[in-house]
């Protein structure tokens, strides 16, 4: 067939999977064929005035053209019966990866945008939520050794469009998000959340180690679901969540809006920080600036510190001949279990161990190891002493030799396991511990006694003691210990 104009497009066809029409070659115009190339699907082209078609650059990959030797009165599925022609070399995407930009420097978060998919938002305001990005993209700098931007639909599900590195050049981040397609369903925010927290931002994924993670959550209207779980995963994994609420229910309709506080449940803070309430999807550009200025607040992301990246522990382990070697071995296994939880890193957690009898030895410090390989590697290497119990000379040893050292990166934990009573006194070198801002865990085993499991630890004495007949019981105590550390983390932050 022969065709004219200034450009190409393709189409569904039930001739052979793609058509031609409206477009030329060339200006003046000449008689072409469409193969479908060998091994390549249909090409999911968009649905317009009638028409379903996507520019050629988006289908040569699928679809050639060339020039018959004699025009065919119609077009022809079996292009295998054809004699081979000169393949005219297809069309390609411009390239967007020549110049590298290096990007914002002073912005080096990794982000998600997660946007409204749903039902309530409509192909419309969908599409004018995508510029809202784009522009917001922009103004961000996005770059190799700047920010990174991923992009997650919410709906009925929450989808994945394209992670932190697979575009990291700000032309061809706009292009991507151009091409996003609507999804409709509910407005599943609070599924989406958790789906961000849990694997967005790992390694694997793209998540860069030590820097800030936030999360963008665009809301039209009000969520389908609960934000509250979600949004405490999200905090917990030192997630800076921001709401960009458009459209909030109006009086009338709240009585249908699920939970009126989502706003407040989901930001990483409600201190108004993480909060922009945007009257409607037209009056977005003048957020744009505000926004882009606080994601890249170092200062104000108050939510990447947690319990897990942010904190100093210590192990004070009983060493004395009642516990045995088969028993030290259980202890050691615990507090394995314990610093497993942690992110050890020189910029991370930081663990260290001290074990005692009547004397006392630092088996390494808290800037000894600077990976949680090392760290517990070295925790299970630790030798058994033996001797006798003195925890109180131990608690002021410990205090001055694990923590005595520059640890204002983090606040301190002292975790303490004994099996017995101690010979000298514990009230005082507990106190005075405390006061200088180390928090004590007190794990009795066996022969302990609860009267000194409770003067040792800090208050509330009921969530900082433990207690067990049996040093098999150590390890039902491993996760209420993590638990009480974030708690702890948490209030004082």
């Amino acid at each position: 067939m022969s065709v004219f104009g200034t450009g190409i497009y393709a189409s569904v066809s039930s001739v052979c999977g793609a058509a031609l029409h409206r477009g030329a070659l060339r200006a003046a115009g000449g008689p072409i064929r469409v193969h479908k190339l060998q091994g390549r699907n249909d090409y999911l082209s968009s649905y317009a005035h009638g028409i379903q078609s996507q520019p050629l650059t988006q289908w040569s990959s699928s679809f050639s053209l060339t020039k018959p030797v004699h025009v065919p009165l119609e077009l022809t599925s079996n292009s295998s019966t054809t004699t081979q022609r000169p393949v005219k070399k297809p069309v390609k995407k411009p390239s967007v990866k020549k110049t590298v930009i290096g990007g914002n420097k002073d912005c080096q978060m990794d982000i998600a945008m997660v946007m409204d998919s749903s039902k309530n938002i409509g192909q419309r305001r969908f599409n004018l939520q995508k510029n809202f990005i784009i522009k917001l993209a922009a103004m961000l700098k996005v770059g190799p050794t700047g920010p990174h931007v991923g992009v997650i639909q919410a709906s009925d599900s929450p989808r994945t469009e394209f992670l932190l590195t697979n575009y990291t050049q700000p032309k061809e981040l706009l292009f991507a998000i151009k091409e996003l397609s609507y999804q409709g369903g509910n407005t599943n925010t609070g599924k989406a959340i958790r789906h961000v927290a849990q694997t967005f931002y790992l390694q694997e994924s793209g998540g860069r180690r030590g820097h800030p993670r936030v999360m963008v959550v665009l809301v039209d209207g009000w969520p389908s679901d609960d934000l509250d779980q979600a949004a405490m995963l999200a905090r917990e994994s030192g997630i800076n969540v921001f709401l960009v609420s458009v459209a909030r229910p109006a009086p009338e309709e709240l009585a249908m809006v699920r939970d009126k506080d989502f706003a407040a449940k989901a930001v990483c803070k409600d201190n108004g920080f993480f909060s922009l309430v945007v009257p409607s999807w037209f009056s977005t550009n003048k957020f744009v600036k505000p926004l882009s200025q606080r994601l890249c607040s170092l200062d104000g992301l108050l939510c990447s510190k947690t319990c897990y990246n942010s904190v100093n522990i210590g192990f004070l382990i009983d060493g004395s001949s009642s516990v045995g070697d088969i028993n030290f071995q259980l202890m050691l296994e615990f507090v394995t279990g314990i610093a497993q939880n942690f992110e050890i890193s020189d910029i991370g957690a930081r663990v260290g161990a001290v074990q005692f009898t009547y004397d006392q030895r630092l088996e390494f410090g808290l800037f000894d190891f600077s990976n949680k390989n090392d760290a517990i590697n070295a925790l299970k290497k630790i030798r058994y002493m033996s001797g006798g119990t003195a925890t109180g000379g131990a608690i002021s040893y410990a205090a001055q030799e694990l923590f005595s050292r520059e640890s204002g990166r983090g606040r301190n934990f002292l975790i303490v396991i004994t099996d017995g009573q101690s010979y000298d006194d514990i009230a005082a070198p507990a106190l005075e511990a405390q006061k200088q801002g180390i928090t004590i865990f007190s794990v009795g085993v066996a022969w302990a006694l609860m009267e000194d499991l409770k003067l040792m630890a800090s208050k509330p004495k009921d969530d900082h003691s433990f207690f067990t007949r049996e040093f098999t019981g150590l390890s039902e105590f491993v996760l209420p210990l993590v638990r009480g550390i974030c708690r702890d983390f948490t209030e004082n932050n």
